[in-house]
Formats: C-alpha cells, sequence, structure tokens
C-alpha cells in the first residue's frame, strides 16, 4: 500500500507541514560542484582534447579527434527515414502544433514619435546562437528537441547546436529524426557537465553559443549555474510537479494516472491532490493502490509518492486557490466543473490544464504550449519557455533639436543631483542657447 501524505488544511501546523513538504534544493551539494568546476575548467582550457577524456571515461565511447564528436545531417536525415511512420508523423504533427503556438509570441521592434520630434522605441532581435541539451542514451526525450529546439527557430535564431550524450555509442533515432524535423543545424555526441562547458566556452570542434536550454541531470544543472553570465541559460529545473485540484466529480481512475504521470519521471517528482471531498480523496487512494502494480515504473512512482506526494482536503474552493497559489506548481490540472471561473484566483502555475478531458500528459507533447516549465516555486517570478527567451531587446532614443533642449535640462538637474558633473555637461551641451 502506498503510504502517501494525508493532510488537512485546516488543521493546526498544516503550512509547516506544506512548507516541509515542499522544500527543495534545486542544485547540488559541495561534491558535485567540486566534480563540475574541475570538469568546466578542463574543457575551458583543454578544448577538444577534455571532451574526448570525459567521452571515454563518462560515455564509455572511445573516439580518436574532435571532429568524431559531430553527428552529421545525413545521419539525422536517415534516422528521420528509418523510424516507424507512425512515430514520424507524431514528430512532425507535435512539431507543427508547437510552432503554430508560438508564432504567436513573437514580439516586433515598435518605436513612436513624441511632439517634438523625439523618437523612442525597441528593437527586438534574435539570439544568435544557441545550444540545445537533450539528455540521451537508453532515455529518449525526442519532446525535448520539440520544445526547446521550434521556439528558437521562430525567433529566427541563425544557428541551433544540440548536444546529446550517447553511453556506449547508443543513439536514439527518434531524438536524431526530431533534430531534423527541427532544422537543428549541428548535433554532438556530448553529454554532462563537459557538453555545457563547450557550449559556453566552445572548442576547436563545439561552437560557442549565446544560450544554453534543455534539461540534465544534477550535473549538468550545476554546469549551467556555474557558466551562468559568460552565457544564458533557461532555468534551473527541478524535478517534475503537478497539482491536481479536483472536484471530486472526475473519475478517480484519470486522477491516479495523472498523479502518477509525473511521478514517474524520478523519485523525486512530486504529484499533489487538492480536493473539497475527502471521500473522494479515498477514491483516489484506492484507484493508485489498484492501479500502480500495472505501472513498469512502480517502484519509482511509489518511491516519489510515498516520499514527496500529498492529498490535502480543503475546506472550501478560497483554500484551494490559496493552495494552489502557495505551492505555485509546474503543471496545475483543474479538473472541475468550470475551470474558467478559477482562472482570475490564480496568480501562480507553470502551465494550466482546464477541465476533466485535459490531462497534463497531452501538454507534455503535443498540445502546443511549451513543456519547459518553472518548478519549484518559481512560477511565482518565471514564465515557461517561448520565443522571448530567444530574443533580446534594444532600447531605441533619437532625440530631435527641440527635444534634446528640454530633455538636457531635465538630465542636467537629476546629474547635479548625483554629483556627475560630466553627465549634466553631456546634457547640456545640447540645450539651445537661443
Amino acid at each position: 500500500m502506498l503510504n502517501i501524505r494525508r493532510l488537512s488544511a485546516g488543521a493546526e501546523g498544516f503550512r509547516e507541514e506544506l512548507d516541509a513538504l515542499l522544500a527543495w534544493e534545486t542544485v547540488s551539494n559541495e561534491s558535485v560542484n567540486d566534480v563540475v568546476k574541475k570538469v568546466v575548467e578542463n574543457v575551458r582550457i583543454n578544448g577538444d582534447s577534455a571532451l574526448l577524456e570525459y567521452t571515454s571515461k563518462f560515455d564509455r565511447l572511445f573516439l580518436e579527434k574532435g571532429a568524431e564528436l559531430e553527428i552529421s545531417q545525413e545521419r539525422l536525415q536517415a534516422a528521420l527515414s528509418s523510424i516507424p511512420k507512425v512515430q514520424r508523423e507524431a514528430l512532425e504533427v507535435s512539431a507543427q502544433r508547437v510552432r503554430d503556438y508560438h508564432e504567436k509570441q513573437i514580439q516586433a521592434s515598435w518605436c513612436y514619435e513624441e511632439a517634438d520630434g523625439t523618437m523612442l522605441g525597441q528593437q527586438v532581435t534574435p539570439l544568435d546562437t544557441v545550444g540545445l541539451y537533450v539528455p540521451g542514451g537508453k532515455a529518449a526525450y525526442p519532446s525535448s528537441v520539440i520544445m526547446n529546439a521550434i521556439p528558437a527557430k521562430v525567433a529566427g535564431v541563425e544557428k541551433l547546436i544540440m548536444v546529446v550524450p550517447t553511453p556506449e555509442g547508443e543513439v536514439n533515432d527518434m531524438v536524431l529524426a526530431a533534430a531534423a524535423i527541427c532544422g537543428v543545424d549541428s548535433v554532438f555526441t556530448l553529454g554532462g557537465a563537459q557538453a555545457v562547458a563547450a557550449l559556453a566556452y566552445g572548442t576547436e570542434t563545439v561552437p560557442a553559443v549565446d544560450k544554453i536550454v534543455g534539461p540534465g541531470n544534477i550535473y549538468v544543472a550545476t554546469a549551467k549555474r556555474m557558466v551562468f553570465g559568460t552565457v544564458g541559460i533557461d532555468m534551473i529545473a527541478g524535478p517534475s510537479e503537478i497539482l491536481v485540484y479536483c472536484d471530486g466529480q472526475t473519475h478517480p481512475d484519470w486522477i491516479a494516472m495523472d498523479l502518477f504521470s509525473q511521478a514517474e519521471h524520478d523519485e523525486d517528482a512530486q504529484s499533489i491532490l487538492v480536493t473539497l471531498d475527502a471521500g473522494f480523496a479515498d477514491k483516489v487512494y484506492e484507484s493508485m493502490n489498484r492501479l500502480l502494480p500495472d505501472m513498469p515504473r512502480q517502484d519509482i512512482i511509489r518511491k516519489a509518492l510515498n516520499d514527496r506526494g500529498a492529498i490535502i482536503v480543503v475546506e472550501d474552493e478560497s483554500q484551494a486557490l490559496e493552495m494552489i497559489n502557495i505551492i505555485a506548481p509546474e503543471h496545475l490540472e483543474l479538473s472541475v466543473e468550470d475551470p474558467k471561473a478559477l482562472l482570475p484566483g490564480i496568480r501562480h502555475a507553470g502551465a494550466i490544464f482546464m477541465g476533466r478531458y485535459t490531462a497534463e500528459a497531452i501538454g507534455d507533447y503535443c498540445a502546443g504550449p511549451n513543456h519547459v516549465l518553472p518548478t519549484s516555486r518559481t512560477a511565482r517570478f518565471s514564465s515557461p519557455l517561448g520565443v522571448y527567451d530567444f530574443q533580446k531587446r534594444s532600447s531605441l532614443i533619437m532625440c530631435s533639436s527641440e527635444g534634446a533642449s528640454t530633455l538636457g535640462n531635465i538630465a542636467g538637474t537629476l546629474a547635479d543631483g548625483e554629483g556627475l558633473q560630466a553627465h549634466a555637461a553631456s546634457a547640456r551641451y545640447r540645450i539651445k542657447t537661443s
């Protein structure tokens, strides 16, 4: 039987229990930091030779020169041709839906002119080069390729460099096929902190990029944090999360399986059910225990639910909304009759899945919105990955002669107040004297 926490939002000490349940240190201990620091520094200094050393050591893939790290475009196309038709069609439909959605996010440059002729605005430009980290080996994450590559391409990124580990040379054709469909420009058989370092600093073979995106293990996450500043990063992601709010009218098996869908990611994943109905909570718990033995990843699901899962019974809808905003979940399912009515009360959630028929798993693969989402309560201040993450903005300022006089007087006064005489003089040089 599962030993999942049962909590009552009205009970004394509930908030302390909830805080303990949600606590998560996203990245790493000192031993991991020490390992990653050495790897990153070695790659920064020694380039390809360090990459070959680590690829041999960690991936048991023995290559003689840096050029052998690259997977050719011909190999990507061969993978696309060799996978079953049903898989290719699923990848293509997913990619198109993600593209259609993200095209709505494109931000255009803009400007306006003031009465005196001064022009102000914003120029929006894509990043030049982006690195995409994709977990590899026996695990297959073609969806990660689609979700990271498509918005970058929609944004207009000129060059997209993908790294994917291939332990013992094991290549996943669906991942390579997804790279072909998404128009990835270069793919390298690299993983771990060394791949992140290669993308950040560049080597003889791997070009340096402007930003690194994509999920990875604790070593990858630590390396991304370490190279931030040299390059941009998308986020430091914690374990996957789902919060399901249900009014008790959805089939309990559906809810149980939705909770399983995130728990199966890894032992640290978090699945939480919030409901008004204690009797319904019992039914979902019964469903979980009945369905779990049929899950191939049941051991992972069991540990995740026992260690970090919870069933929370709330007193009313207002308290349910409070729970949602405190937890700020990566994935939020509103399994209720009128989910739209709840939206004004929801301030913090990565993605919101609305209604009884909307399984979170649809969002992972093919709904259209991005599945790269803020975790560990960071939805309080961050957003899903999107086209805007691959664009940057430059302010535009062009003063007319009259505007230079008006603004020069104001700027000069403020600069004097700050004791910056050169600022004041620079602003006042352009003031009309007659």
